[in-house]
């Protein structure tokens, strides 16, 4: 280990949208010092799904900065200006940018930005009671060479991990891999007869559709199975949305843990649905090929749990159940993507911290209404996370639109002052109970009856 390089009012571990958003936002602010490490090469953003025809289910104004400080020199419009495509992006009327756009867009802000390094892997975070400083202990990838940084605050910006169903997780491989790997592993899909899609997200959506447009070069036959209970469109009403808000969220926070719990997967279709333009085109190439008789080659069920899978000679089989009818079935595939999702997990990093950080009764991280990760008292300095905090913050948590506000939020806990004005009001909808409505007095509690007055008949 060498010895310590530099003090940092604030290290970011991970460099995805949202870490990459606070960098944008922290760099003009001159009295905080910032550095954001990452172990990848460079920026990419999901780059296994960075289809032609996909675009962001939130408006370009969802970027790394507009919604905070349209002002921003690392605005969506800024980087149509470098590139001179704001013309082209203005004739084109579009409010949804392509993937890969954004994908590009995010990867000029993260080569612009000094306080972004790349292929610097992030070996553990400890906590040094003497210096009161975390200890963020590094590896250049590209040398080998370890070195330790120090910083009053950390933020993990770590991303989720791909979610892979037990019955599935031991036969991972070529044949059998996460949508998020999907345009990587698309030669190990030659010579396949079956394909089968497990989930149907957004994700899912897109990767069926992309197949079945790929299918009658290949002769492929498509499956499309679900646990969900339809293959619904996302809730994009103009009120609905206002579950984005950070209204929402404070509503959301203040309410019991087993109330937020089931809520989360109650609102589904808030998150985790498809858009309703993906499922058009599913649908119409779906009704063009079945014109004059025609088969479509797409079989697509719900309610459909994946129970157990086994290799059999070249395929393999998937043990599957009918949640509403209750009935067990088997369908046999040459290869299978997963669309299952992904979660947030505490990182390995964090081990140094672990007997630190205070968890709830599942393991999860107790976060406050500034992002901040509750800890020992012994640790004074700040440790906040973006995209952790789904248990208490609500199904904004993931969503690009409140990344800016996230990260304002957490620069103002971080400077102690106003670096980022934030509206008090953001939403029409009152979540919770009206700020002119008139309390019900409570009914005073029926005193219990004394046992000599009881008469038994």
């Amino acid at each position: 280990m060498t010895s310590t390089t530099a003090d940092y009012d604030l290290v970011g571990v991970g460099i995805g949208p949202f870490n990459l958003g606070l960098a944008a936002l922290a760099e003009p602010l001159a009295d905080l010092r910032t550095l954001f490490l990452d172990a990848r090469p460079q920026f990419h953003w999901h780059p296994g799904l960075l289809l032609d025809s996909a675009r962001l289910q939130v408006p370009f104004l969802a970027d790394l900065v507009c919604l905070v400080d349209p002002t921003s020199r690392w605005s969506f419009l800024s980087y149509l200006r470098e590139h001179d495509r704001l013309f082209p992006f203005y004739f084109a009327e579009r409010f949804h940018v392509p993937r890969r756009e954004y994908d590009h867009y995010c990867r000029w802000v993260a080569r612009s930005l000094p306080s972004c390094r790349f292929a610097s892997l992030v070996d553990g975070v400890g906590w040094d009671a003497g210096s009161a400083r975390f200890r963020v202990d590094v590896t250049d990838q590209a040398t080998g060479t370890t070195s330790r940084v120090t910083a009053r605050n950390v933020v993990l910006g770590v991303g989720t991990e791909p979610v892979v169903p037990d019955a599935l997780a031991p036969l991972l491989g070529a044949e059998i891999f996460h949508a998020g790997d999907y345009l990587h592993r698309l030669p190990d899909l030659a010579g396949a007869r079956d394909i089968t899609v497990i989930g149907s997200g957004q994700s899912g959506a897109e990767v069926v559709l992309d197949l079945l447009r790929r299918a009658p070069d290949h002769g492929w036959r498509l499956r499309w199975l679900t646990r969900s209970p339809a293959f619904a469109p996302m809730e994009y009403s103009k009120l609905g949305l206002e579950h984005f808000t950070p209204d929402h969220t404070r509503y959301f926070r203040d309410l019991p843990a087993a109330t937020r719990d089931r809520l989360v997967g109650q609102q589904w279709q808030l998150y985790k649905a498809i858009s309703a333009e993906t499922i058009a085109e599913i649908h119409d190439l779906l009704y063009e090929r079945s014109v004059g008789g025609g088969q479509p080659e797409l079989t697509m069920a719900a309610n459909v749990d994946i129970r157990a899978a086994h290799r059999v000679g070249a395929s393999y089989l998937l043990d599957c159940h009918q949640t509403r009818q209750e009935r067990s079935f088997r369908v046999r595939t040459d290869r299978v993507v997963l669309a299952t999702g992904y979660a947030a997990r505490r990182p390995d990093l964090l081990d140094p911290l672990a007997h630190l950080i205070d968890v709830d009764a599942d393991g999860r991280y107790r976060v406050d209404g500034d992002y901040r990760v509750a800890v020992d008292p012994t640790v004074t300095g700040g440790l906040y996370v973006q995209n952790a905090e789904l248990h208490t913050h609500g199904v904004g948590t993931p969503d690009l639109g409140l990344g800016a506000w996230r990260s304002a939020t957490i620069l103002n806990a971080v400077t102690g002052r106003t670096a980022y004005r934030l509206p008090a009001r953001t939403a029409y909808t009152t979540f919770g109970v009206p700020a002119d409505a008139e309390p019900v007095p409570t009914a005073p509690a029926t005193p219990a009856l004394e046992q000599s007055h009881v008469v038994r008949h």
